[in-house]
Order: C-alpha cells, then sequence, then structure tokens
C-alpha cells in the first residue's frame, strides 16, 4: 500500500480517550436503532400486508446481517471516528470520501430532529400544555451535555437505557402472548389480494423502506471505534451480538402485534404497540399505561445514541479539512468533540423551529420527509462501504485484518444487492425526495471541488487516490 492510501491517523492532542469496552459498544449498536421497533415499521403492513412485509423483514434482516459481517472488517481494519467516511476515503480517494461522508451527515444530523419531536410530542401527551418543540428542545439540550461530559458516561447511560428498552419489548410480546393467533396474522396477508400474486410482490417492494427501519443506524459503532479499548476484539463481538438481538426483537415484535387482532386497526398507527396491547388488555389496563410511559426508552435510546455517531461523523471530517477545522476540537477537560456535538445540535434544534414555522400545520408531514431522506443517506452510505471493502482488498492486501468478513466474496457481494434494492425502492416509492437527495450531493460535491486546495493546505495532507 503506498503512502497515498495510508490510513489518516489523528496526530493533534489531545485525542478521544479509549474507554468503552464490548458491553458499550453492543448497546451503542442496539440503542441506536431499537426506536425502530416501536414506530414506523407497522407501515410496512399498509404496503405489503402482514404475511409480505414478514418476507421483506427476513429478506433485510438477512441483508443487515450480511452487512454487519462484512462491515466489522472495515471496522477493525480501520477503527477511525470517521467510520465510513474514513474507509471510502482510503479506497476511493477524497471523492469517495465525500460521498461516503456527506451520505452519513444526511443519515446522522436528519435523524435526530424526527426523534427529539416524536420525544416532545410523547410528553406533550402526557403533560398536557407542553409545546412539543419545546420538549424536543430540552432534549437535545439534556443529551448533548451527557455527551459532552465524557463519553464512557455517556455510554454508561446507553447501555442502561437499552437494556430498559429491551425489557419493555420483552415486556410486551409476553403480555400479548396468550392474545396471539396464527390465523389473525395470516388474515388479508398479502397486499391488495387475499392470496400471493403480482400486486404482494409489489407491496413487498414498496414495504422495503419500513423494514429498514428495524435496523437503520446500526453502523453507528463504527463512529466510535477510536474510543474502544480493543476494536480487533470489541467492536466484532459487539456488531455480532447486536445484529442477533436486533433480528429477534424484529421478528418477535411484529409477529406478536399482528396477532393479535384485526392488524389493519394497527396498520397506520403512530403507535403501534400500545394498540395491540389494548386489543388484547383493554384500554384502562395497568400493563397499557406501563407499556405508553416506557415506550419513552427506546426513543431516548436512539437519540442519545446518534447524537454520540453525527458528532463523531463530524469531528472526523473537519479534523481531515472536509468540514471547518475548528469543528474538530477535543476538549482537554472531558476528551470529547464538544463542538460538533453542538454543530450537529444547533442544525437539529434548527429544523425543528425552521420546519415547524415553514409547514404552517403541515410539520408531522415534512419530518416525515426528513426521515425518509436519513434513510436515503444510510443505504447510500452502506452501498459505499461495500465497495470500498471490495476494492480494499484488491488495493490494500497488506491492511492489517484481526476480523475478516466470513464467505467473501459472497456475503458481501448479497450484503451489497440487498443495498441496490432497497435504494431502487425508495426511489420508485420517494420519486421526489431522492431526486432531492441526489441534488444535495451534487450540489455539496461542486462546493467539495471547488474547496479542495484550501482543504490540502490547511490540513497538510495530500489527496488520497482519487
Amino acid at each position: 500500500m503506498n503512502q497515498e492510501t495510508q490510513p489518516h491517523a489523528p496526530s493533534h492532542t489531545p485525542e478521544l480517550r479509549r474507554t468503552l469496552g464490548t458491553w458499550h459498544l453492543w448497546a451503542i449498536a442496539v440503542g441506536l436503532v431499537i426506536s425502530g421497533e416501536y414506530f414506523g415499521w407497522s407501515l410496512g403492513w399498509s404496503q405489503a400486508g402482514t404475511l409480505g412485509f414478514g418476507i421483506t423483514t427476513i429478506f433485510v434482516s438477512l441483508m443487515f446481517t450480511a452487512f454487519i459481517f462484512s462491515f466489522t472488517e472495515l471496522s477493525t481494519s480501520i477503527p477511525q471516528a470517521g467510520g465510513p467516511f474514513a474507509y471510502a476515503r482510503l479506497a476511493f480517494g477524497d471523492t469517495g470520501g465525500y460521498f461516503a461522508g456527506m451520505a452519513t451527515l444526511v443519515q446522522y444530523v436528519l435523524t435526530p430532529p424526527t426523534i427529539a419531536l416524536a420525544i416532545g410530542g410523547y410528553l406533550a401527551f402526557q403533560f398536557k400544555g407542553l409545546d412539543p418543540k419545546t420538549a424536543a428542545l430540552g432534549a437535545y439540550l439534556v443529551f448533548m451535555g451527557l455527551n459532552i461530559v465524557g463519553v464512557q458516561i455517556a455510554a454508561t447511560f446507553e447501555l442502561v437505557i437499552t437494556v430498559f428498552a429491551i425489557f419493555e419489548l420483552l415486556v410486551f410480546m409476553g403480555v400479548v402472548a396468550p392474545g396471539f393467533s396464527f390465523t389473525n396474522f395470516a388474515a388479508n396477508g398479502w397486499a391488495g389480494s387475499e392470496h400471493f400474486g403480482g400486486a404482494a410482490i409489489a407491496g413487498m417492494f414498496a414495504a422495503i423502506p419500513f423494514a429498514v427501519w428495524f435496523f437503520g443506524c446500526i453502523d453507528g459503532v463504527a463512529m466510535a471505534a477510536e474510543e474502544a479499548k480493543t476494536p480487533s476484539r470489541s467492536i466484532p463481538r459487539a456488531y455480532i451480538g447486536a445484529i442477533v438481538t436486533l433480528v429477534v426483537l424484529a421478528i418477535g415484535v411484529m409477529v406478536f402485534a399482528g396477532g393479535v387482532g384485526d392488524w389493519r386497526q394497527i396498520a397506520n398507527k403512530d403507535a403501534p404497540l400500545p394498540e395491540a396491547m389494548k386489543l388484547v388488555v383493554g384500554e384502562n389496563s395497568g400493563w397499557l399505561h406501563m407499556m405508553v410511559w416506557l415506550g419513552l426508552g427506546g426513543l431516548v435510546a436512539s437519540f442519545h445514541g446518534i447524537i454520540l455517531g453525527y458528532s463523531r461523523q463530524i469531528y472526523a471530517q473537519a479534523r481531515d479539512g472536509y468540514l471547518p477545522p475548528s469543528l474538530a476540537h477535543v476538549s482537554r477537560r472531558f476528551k470529547t468533540p464538544h463542538r460538533a456535538i453542538l454543530a450537529g445540535g444547533i442544525v437539529g434544534i434548527a429544523m425543528i423551529y425552521g420546519v415547524s414555522w415553514i409547514a404552517k400545520g403541515g410539520a408531522d408531514e415534512v419530518m416525515f420527509d426528513i426521515a425518509v431522506l436519513s434513510v436515503m443517506g444510510m443505504m447510500a452510505m452502506y452501498g459505499i462501504s461495500m465497495l470500498a471493502l471490495f476494492r480494499l482488498r484488491r488495493i490494500a492486501p497488506d491492511l492489517p485484518r484481526s476480523y475478516r468478513a466470513p464467505g467473501y466474496p459472497y456475503v458481501p457481494a448479497f450484503a451489497l444487492f440487498g443495498i441496490v434494492v432497497s435504494l431502487i425502492s425508495m426511489a420508485v416509492s420517494y420519486p421526489i425526495l431522492f431526486s432531492f437527495f441526489c441534488v444535495i450531493l451534487v450540489i455539496g460535491y461542486a462546493g467539495f471541488r471547488v474547496s479542495r486546495n484550501h482543504r490540502t493546505v490547511t490540513t497538510g495532507n495530500a489527496p488520497a487516490i482519487d
């Protein structure tokens, strides 16, 4: 591997502190995703029916499993806070780094406002008169502060709240189990028909973006790689444990929720789990009230974890000159990228208030569009990462690989195939949003090329392969 393809190693001080163990990383991976077990996915029933969406979920589960087994090779070989940005830059040079970095920023900066508003909406429901935007602002301030004071404190909190959220999902399955019937689950199970056919296939294709909700953002452990004690061992264990945890929870939640009654009453609800539980225990049950209250845990776990993820991505890109270098500053006291944490938070808070002001009552629809854009960024980044894995195997055979993707090249190829299918699904289902996403990338790339000379001078790094 020549000089231009060497991984960038951070040289400034102070650096990020290595304090995270396997359980911390597992909690980050699961916590980033677990809010998707509580809401969003049930819209896939409307597209494909329970049986059709079940097949879609199995396909997406296999795709994410193949992706994680492959992505782990990159995370352990190049344990940098930039994650996908670092892998693509090493594999494809500045241009690859830009597209992977921009896609990751779209994913991680656009997701928190939607979750913060969900937290705000929930609190406003519990405390009448509370403005959801004010509650969302409070969530940002609290969890940005928690991330600034230390990564170990933040990761420990993530571990506790993630275990709490998993416990709640297990409680849900246990409470509704007596009312479960596969006959209920299978009734009207195919989109547009009682039987499998062309409409069912089209519905399964359209439902892919909603199945992604079960697993999206699991890649976030890569952003904490520079803060892992022994990344070569802890990252594989965390990732494999996380994907197993999430697959089991996704299948369990979906099957139990769909089998307790007429699932069509639940399909378009914002909170499918309380609605499913209501069919079993009634509206006045203490179990139902507990489920509604504890549902906040999953949202908090994901929101808190994504703040950690976006801040490390901003920090890494700023460190390499892709963003203003001042955002790469690390707190001497806490050893956390506090400016990156604040920068992403400011953008998110501005979006919450800006969307509410511009939409004039249609904020929910706009925030849903923002959430879809974030998924597009995620899948684009996943695709670039898999391409980087193939290229680095060829151009950097001597790169240290303490973990190697099993079943290479077939497992990564299947992951890439699933990612491409998912992107096509979103392009077909949301053509305007997909076009807007492409415009964001193109306009950003134009500015990126214009600033290339300045970036090379300020960072002191020769451009990588381009």
